[in-house]
């Protein structure tokens, strides 16, 4: 394991368990994670949702596999420096599954790995028609998933959704059962009221991340309220995401109307700062580097 991997995993490690509200968005490619690290957030989402969207076209339902993932995850990891969290759904099968998984995804960059217990094919968390798999399989999952990391400093988040199925207080029975199992952070998705929120970090013992999903089912909260309320991370996972697709049918519209676009920085980000974001001033620097002398 790399020194630089080492320092990612320990940085978000004491970010999540200082409790404090760390705002982490979601990233659906490369050059969303440039933008991210780019503003200055100080540590990033892999989002299956997003990516899922993006590169299929397709809701979030279980249509990327392992492989698709890890490829965008050391994309992504070959793009920016700050620690990365990686979705990777239910595991993509059974406990041996998630032993696989781990392992693959920490082999391609990422510092923390969430788990969730829904029954497979899964579905968007804030969807409805959810279902979850028994607590003691998720706990067997969650024992390979931390039996399978090389690095013991990396992350393991679970995730339960049994919020939406058999209620609020099942969830939190699972996700103690699942610290108890090794879980280093705590998930329970799709939370419907404020008083959740607010109870979540005072009867669980690990960090938990909130996900506020715009337009779902979690209220708004903002990261500050959050934080005071000892939050290890407040995740939105596909504002990128929702913000590209505005931008794209904003740009396009006007181009669709008036067959034509130009460079106004209110409807398209400026060639010149594009190319800043992909990094090309360090491309030019190396090809004269390497040119023939």
């Amino acid at each position: 394991m790399s020194s630089a991997s080492s320092k990612t995993k320990q940085l978000l490690r004491d970010k999540v368990n200082a409790r404090s509200g760390l705002l982490v968005p979601g990233a659906f490619n490369a050059l969303s994670a440039r933008v991210i690290a780019d503003l200055g957030f100080e540590a990033l989402y892999v989002t299956g949702a997003g990516v899922t969207n993006m590169y299929f076209g397709m809701p979030d339902q279980g249509f990327i596999g392992l492989n698709e993932l890890a490829d965008h995850t050391a994309r992504i990891r070959d793009a920016v420096e700050i620690p990365l969290i990686v979705d990777a759904d239910t595991g993509f099968g059974n406990a041996l599954n998630v032993r696989h998984a781990i392992r693959t995804l920490e082999r391609a960059g990422a510092d923390a790995v969430q788990l969730e217990d829904q029954v497979s094919p899964k579905r968007c968390g804030h969807f409805n028609g959810k279902d979850v798999i028994s607590c003691a399989e998720m706990v067997g999952k969650i024992h390979a998933a931390v039996d399978a990391r090389s690095d013991e400093g990396m992350l393991i988040m679970a995730r339960t959704d049994a919020r939406s199925v058999h209620g609020f207080e099942d969830a939190l029975e699972r996700a103690a059962r699942y610290s108890e199992a090794g879980a280093d952070i705590l998930f329970v998705e799709a939370t419907e009221t404020a008083e959740e929120i607010r109870r979540l970090p005072q009867v669980l013992d690990k960090p938990q991340l909130v996900n506020l999903v715009i337009g779902g089912k979690t209220p708004i909260f903002s990261a500050d309220e959050l934080g005071a309320l000892g939050y290890g991370i407040v995740l939105y996972a596909n504002a990128a995401l929702q913000g590209a697709v505005a931008g794209m049918q904003k740009a396009l519209t006007v181009l669709r109307d008036s067959h034509r676009l130009d460079e106004d920085p209110r409807i398209v980000t400026p060639f010149a700062e594009r190319q800043r974001l992909v990094n090309k001033p360090m491309y030019d620097q190396l090809e004269q580097k390497y040119a023939d002398k």
